[in-house]
């Protein structure tokens, strides 16, 4: 039987519950309050996010506070395209957030979600983000508890930006900061770099490459927590997003007063990301990831941390990339590929912009 216009399938036969025949875009009037607001949040973001604490339907959450101390967090997402090869807006939001958690070392548990919609949104592209957002807290661990909608008149808010909070309980006697940084630590990179900058830029110039690539969005929740679950002294913790390798080492030197040596040998990079980052003059290091992060560890931990993080998929390509090393100011060098050593600086602006 051929579906009626208004059943969209997702991921298993999800079916929009909003009579889009009537309603096939977002209307001013589902964020004014009245009764398109009430069908909007009743029928299309409440079965898709429910639980005890969201259900109760009040102004907040109230949820207990377990043993540790809580981790906050928050972060906005304005990415375009918003839909993209390995992901898209709805579950970028999530993970991007619940990694902010994990940098941390918190195991995330709750989540607020604030949605702004340009009138004339297709309902159908808004309910594929909602189921997106949906599967991408179920794999994280998290519970969405509160939220938000908001419409602004067509032309004012490019389709969708999405606002996302996050609380996690650090567990006693983990203490992940900058300050901890130390000579001799090692350096890890949980992955390869590249893929998440490179997606977002073949969809949005309509390039074409041999092979998709696909942006590394994904949760790397549970591979931090099997470092500190095994032991491992995971001394500071850093994702790799906007400026990537570079930018994250860079803060990172600065704000723990140390110098760094990374070996370009040892940064893992796809084949096919490296050869599309020499067709567009970019440089990997300075890419931006969504599934990927910098782990200092004692040195005498480092190998056991990377076969560790080897036996998760998010982290099955961690590398030692690097050491602190002993005196100089603040600074990142980079010995290269041919063996040369040079300053790994800062990018001054930003290679790509709206990427997340």
């Amino acid at each position: 039987m051929r579906r009626k216009k208004y059943e969209i399938d997702f991921r298993g036969g999800a079916v929009c519950p909003l009579p889009i025949q009537e309603y096939p875009q977002v209307l001013l009037a589902h964020g004014g309050g009245g009764k398109l607001m009430h069908q909007l949040i009743q029928k299309m973001f409440a079965p898709a996010f429910s639980n005890p604490l969201l259900d109760g339907g009040h102004d907040g959450a109230v949820f207990p506070v377990t043993e540790g101390r809580l981790a906050f967090t928050t972060d906005s997402y304005v990415i375009q395209p918003i839909f993209f090869p390995g992901g898209d807006i709805g579950s970028l939001a999530v993970h991007g957030t619940v990694n902010d958690l994990a940098m941390c070392g918190a195991r995330p548990r709750y989540l607020s979600i604030g949605l702004i919609l340009e009138e004339g949104l297709p309902m159908e592209t808004l309910w594929r983000i909602v189921q997106s957002i949906k599967h991408a807290a179920e794999r994280s661990g998290v519970q969405i508890v509160t939220g938000d909608t908001k419409v602004v008149d067509k032309g004012k808010g490019d389709g969708i930006f999405i606002n996302t909070s996050g609380v996690g309980v650090v567990p006693e006697g983990v203490s992940i900061l900058p300050e901890n940084i130390s000579a001799g630590d090692a350096i890890l990179v949980s992955g390869d770099l590249g893929r998440h900058g490179i997606a977002i830029m073949a969809v949005r110039e309509g390039l074409e490459f041999q092979s998709v690539i696909e942006s590394d969005s994904a949760p790397v929740v549970d591979a931090v927590q099997a470092l500190l679950e095994a032991g491992i002294r995971v001394h500071c913790l850093r994702d790799l997003t906007r400026g990537g390798l570079a930018s994250a080492a860079n803060e990172l030197a600065e704000a723990a007063g140390v110098k760094m040596e990374i070996d370009e040998r040892a940064v893992p990079v796809r084949d096919d990301v490296r050869a599309a980052c020499e067709i567009l003059g970019l440089d990997p290091l300075y890419i931006a990831n969504e599934g990927r992060f910098l782990a200092f560890v004692a040195d005498k931990d480092a190998d056991r941390a990377v076969e560790i993080l080897h036996r998760q998929d998010v982290s099955r390509h961690a590398a030692v990339i690097g050491r602190v090393v002993e005196g100089g100011q603040p600074v990142v060098v980079l010995k290269s590929q041919i063996g040369t050593r040079r300053i790994l600086d800062m990018i001054s602006g930003e290679q790509l912009p709206r990427i997340c």
